[in-house]
């Protein structure tokens, strides 16, 4: 299955919880943090979730 790249570009200092717990499930527990998830409609929509905290990379 394809996977997909995201680094945490920001912090989650004042984040809402859920947005916390989101970045949590992806993985990502510091900034500039990469990690590779798998391509999926659930994967896809928490990266929408907190699409200001992280970017998709190539």
């Amino acid at each position: 299955m394809a996977t997909i790249k995201v680094k945490q570009i920001k912090s989650r200092i004042g984040a809402p919880k859920d947005q916390k717990s989101t970045l949590l499930a992806l993985g990502l527990h510091r900034i500039s943090q990469v990690v590779e998830v798998e391509d999926t409609p659930s994967c896809r929509g928490m990266i929408r979730k907190v699409h200001h905290l992280v970017s998709v990379i190539d």
